[in-house]
């Protein structure tokens, strides 16, 4: 297997462990690393799309990743009143 082979197989392996984090923005963190890996396989293949592609979504992980973490500071929503709540009791 070519080096080259190895790097998409690690960025594979970074974005699937990104799906063990139950903290969103070490979710977006560590999508934002894989994306970047990728970004990094792209250039060696010389593709262009898989490059472009990728620095997008690293650029809006890494956004939603500091707005996340901007927004955590603040007061958490309250949770809907019984009032507030849809009446499931008529479906079956």
């Amino acid at each position: 297997m070519r080096a080259t082979d190895w790097l998409g197989w690690v960025a594979t392996a970074v974005f699937l462990a990104s799906y063990a984090c139950k903290d969103q923005s070490k979710l977006r963190r560590i999508q934002a690393a894989a994306a970047l890996v990728w970004v990094w396989y792209g250039v060696l293949l010389q593709a262009l799309p898989l490059i472009v592609a990728n620095l997008l979504v690293a650029a809006v992980a890494v956004y939603s990743s500091v707005l996340s973490s901007r927004t955590a500071g603040s007061s958490p929503q309250a949770p809907l009143s019984r009032a507030d709540r849809p009446d499931l009791s008529r479906i079956s």
